[in-house]
């Protein structure tokens, strides 16, 4: 019965991917990175170096490269440290790096349970509403009065990225079972 679940698990997050990848496949740009499996320090370390040098060679600047990395980190984190495991111990995730003319996007997702959903949508909505200077507050506000999650988190990598991209964050939900779901992220960047 475990395998089923977990075989059910896998293919459906598998389908979120592969739509995620023909919706970016079918917007005016192209798709730098597209990794589905679990998270590894090799597998991220490896990351930063290939996304840098396909940066440097878009001929893209110094501090557009940096955001992108602060972004990459802060929802690579979120996703290794946070994301929930299946009955067996998977994390299933993925990522994709878009380069579009005028702008990069970067779409994370990982297993979620639903308690944490209602807490994550919330917060995510919040931040979404606020202002650039709001934003630096509430920030410096939770640097010194942290709320931490029960894996230790005090839920600055969502304000950090929705800080360094300057624009809100899109997200989603998708269903997989009674107690866990798949939530996707969108980071939009411009490349000026």
């Amino acid at each position: 019965m475990v395998e089923t679940i977990n075989s059910a698990i896998w293919s459906d997050v598998r389908n979120i991917y592969l739509a995620c990848l023909e919706k970016q496949n079918n917007v005016s740009g192209s798709v730098m990175v597209q990794y589905f499996g679990e998270l590894s320090p090799d597998f991220i370390n490896g990351l930063t170096d290939n996304v840098e040098e396909m940066m440097v060679s878009n001929g893209d600047s110094k501090k557009v490269i940096k955001r992108v990395f602060s972004i990459l980190i802060e929802g690579l984190q979120n996703v290794r440290l946070h994301g929930e495991k299946d009955e067996q111990g998977n994390q299933f995730s993925f990522l994709f790096i878009v380069k579009c003319k005028n702008n990069y996007k970067i779409i994370m997702g990982n297993l979620i349970n639903h308690e944490d959903k209602v807490i994550a949508e919330s917060y995510l909505d919040k931040i979404n509403l606020m202002s650039t200077e709001e934003l630096k507050s509430y920030y410096l506000e939770n640097l010194d009065n942290s709320f931490f999650s029960s894996k230790g988190g005090a839920g600055l990598g969502f304000l950090t990225m929705r800080m360094k991209s300057e624009q809100k964050l899109s997200y989603s939900f998708d269903k997989l079972n009674e107690s866990l779901c798949f939530f996707t992220v969108e980071i939009t960047l411009m490349r000026d």
